[in-house]
C-alpha cells in the first residue's frame, strides 16, 4: 500500500521543493485564467461567430490533458443544442465535413499533432475554425490562413495542459454561447472564476492538513484502490478528469464511471479481492464526505485530527465492524504477507436538484443504493459533492477538488507532479 507522508503536506518548503514546475500556483490561478482567457478571446474577435451562419455542426479536436474541453462541450450543450456536437482526437476527419461546419481545435502548445491535423484538413475542405493555443505555433498560422478565430494562451496557461483547463476552455465555451449552442455568457463565467477563487483560497498549501478538503481527500485516497464515479453526466465527466488527474499527475491507476450505466460494473467490484467480502479479510473501513461548501468530519480519523479542545474524535465504524468483525489481531505481515489494498469509492454528486424531479428522486437513490452496497462491501467511501449554480459553475467544484487533491497526493507520496520520468522517456523513444 503506498505510503503519504502526511507531515509532508504542511511544510511549504518542502511542497515548493517537490512542485518543481509550481502546479499547484498554476491551479490557484484558474480564476485568473477564466478571466484573462475572456480578455483574449473578445482581443481576438471571438464575436465574429455571432455574425456568422449558424454551423450544420461541431467537431472537437483536443488531446491528452485538453481533452476535456470536447467532453465539456458536449456535456453542455447536449441538452438544447439545435447542432451535434462531438469529439474528435485525430484524422481522419469525417468525410462529411465542410464548410457547413465548424472545427474547433485545442491545444496549449499548438503543436499537438492531433488537432493540428485536424484543424489542418478542416481548413482545406473549407470548414469554419475556432482554435485555441499559443500565438506563434503552428494551429495558429493554419486557422488564420484560413480566416478563423484563433485564441492566443496568455502567461497563466503556460504550465501544462493539465493545469491550463480553463486558459482552454473558457474561450470555446464562449464561442458556443456566441453560436447559440450553449448558454455560458459573460456573467456564468465570470461566476466560474469566482468558485474557482474561492476554491483555490480553501485548498491552498498553507492550509493545514486536518481542515484542507483536498489534502484530507489525498491522504484518504493514497490508502485506496480508487473508483471515481460520478453521479449524473455532469459528475462523469468529472470522473473522467479525475481519473486522468491521478494516474497522470499522483501516478495511481484509477477506474471511472458515470451513474446509471456504470453502477452494474461498479458494484460488481465489491465481489473483488480489494474489498471484505471479496476475500480479504474483514476490517474496519472509514467513511468520508467532503461538502465543498464547507468540512463535514464523518469519517475523521483520531490519529489525523483533533477536537479544539485537544480531544480525539471518536472513529466511526462501518457495516464490517462489530465484535468478532475487526482486523484479525493474530495476523502475520510477515507470514500472512501484507493486506491488499482496499478498494476506494470517491463519488461525485452534483447539487440537489430544487424543486426535486421523479428523474432526480430516481437518480438519487441509485446513488444512494450504490454507497450503501459499497459500505456493506467493505470499501472506503469517500464523497465529494458540488454547491449551486450554474452547470459548468458545479464541474469546477469538482474539477478543482479532485485536482488539488491529485497534486497533494503527488507530493505526499515523493513525487512531482510535474515531471515523469516514463513519460521523458516513451517521447524519447517515440521521436
Amino acid at each position: 500500500m503506498p505510503y503519504i507522508d502526511e507531515a509532508l503536506l504542511d511544510d511549504p518548503e518542502e511542497l515548493q521543493r517537490k512542485d518543481s514546475r509550481d502546479t499547484l500556483r498554476a491551479l490557484a490561478s484558474a480564476g485568473a485564467q477564466v478571466r484573462e482567457a475572456m480578455t483574449l478571446a473578445e482581443e481576438a474577435g471571438i464575436d465574429r461567430l455571432a455574425s456568422t451562419d449558424r454551423p450544420r455542426s461541431v467537431l472537437v479536436a483536443a488531446i491528452g490533458g485538453s481533452s476535456i474541453v470536447a467532453d465539456v462541450l458536449e456535456l453542455l450543450a447536449e441538452p438544447g443544442s439545435p447542432v451535434p456536437v462531438q469529439a474528435r482526437r485525430n484524422l481522419p476527419l469525417p468525410g462529411w465535413v465542410g464548410p457547413m461546419d465548424l472545427v474547433v481545435a485545442v491545444s496549449l502548445s499548438g503543436r499537438a499533432p492531433g488537432p493540428l491535423a485536424v484543424a489542418a484538413e478542416a481548413a482545406r475542405r473549407g470548414a469554419m475554425l475556432l482554435t485555441v493555443g499559443a500565438d506563434d505555433s503552428p494551429l495558429a498560422q493554419v486557422c488564420r490562413s484560413a480566416r478563423g478565430v484563433h485564441v492566443g494562451v496568455g502567461a497563466g496557461g503556460r504550465t501544462s495542459s493539465r493545469t491550463a483547463l480553463w486558459t482552454l476552455l473558457a474561450p470555446v465555451l464562449l464561442g458556443a454561447d456566441r453560436l447559440g449552442l450553449l448558454d455560458a455568457p459573460v456573467d456564468v463565467l465570470h461566476a466560474v472564476a469566482e468558485r474557482l477563487d474561492l476554491r483555490a483560497e480553501q485548498f491552498r498549501p498553507s492550509s493545514d492538513a486536518f481542515v484542507n478538503p483536498a489534502k484530507i481527500l489525498a491522504v484518504q485516497l493514497a490508502e485506496t484502490v480508487p473508483v471515481v464515479l460520478g453521479d449524473g453526466p455532469l459528475g462523469g465527466v468529472a470522473a473522467a478528469r479525475a481519473a486522468s488527474m491521478l494516474a497522470r499527475t499522483a501516478r495511481i491507476p484509477a477506474t471511472f464511471g458515470e451513474l446509471p450505466d456504470a453502477a452494474s460494473g461498479i458494484v460488481a467490484c465489491f465481489d473483488g479481492p480489494y474489498t471484505a467480502i471479496g476475500g480479504r479479510r474483514a476490517g474496519t473501513y472509514d467513511d468520508a464526505r467532503i461538502r465543498l461548501g464547507d468540512i463535514d468530519t464523518s469519517g475523521w480519523e483520531p490519529h489525523h485530527f483533533a477536537e479544539p479542545e485537544g480531544e480525539l474524535m471518536e472513529r466511526p465504524r462501518g457495516p464490517e465492524s462489530g465484535p468478532g468483525r475487526g482486523d484479525d489481531i493474530f495476523a502475520d505481515p510477515y507470514l500472512d504477507g501484507p493486506a491488499p489494498p482496499r478498494l476506494g469509492l470517491l463519488m461525485l454528486r452534483d447539487a440537489a436538484v430544487s424543486p426535486a424531479t421523479p428523474e432526480s428522486v430516481q437518480a438519487e437513490a441509485l446513488t444512494d443504493a450504490v454507497l450503501t452496497t459499497a459500505r456493506e462491501a467493505g470499501a472506503r467511501v469517500m464523497e465529494v459533492q458540488a454547491e449551486e449554480g450554474a452547470p459548468i459553475v458545479r464541474l469546477a467544484d469538482h474539477v478543482a477538488a479532485l485536482d488539488f487533491a491529485a497534486t497533494y497526493l503527488a507530493i505526499g507520496l515523493g513525487l512531482d507532479p510535474s515531471v515523469s520520468p516514463h513519460v521523458a522517456d516513451l517521447r524519447d523513444r517515440t521521436r
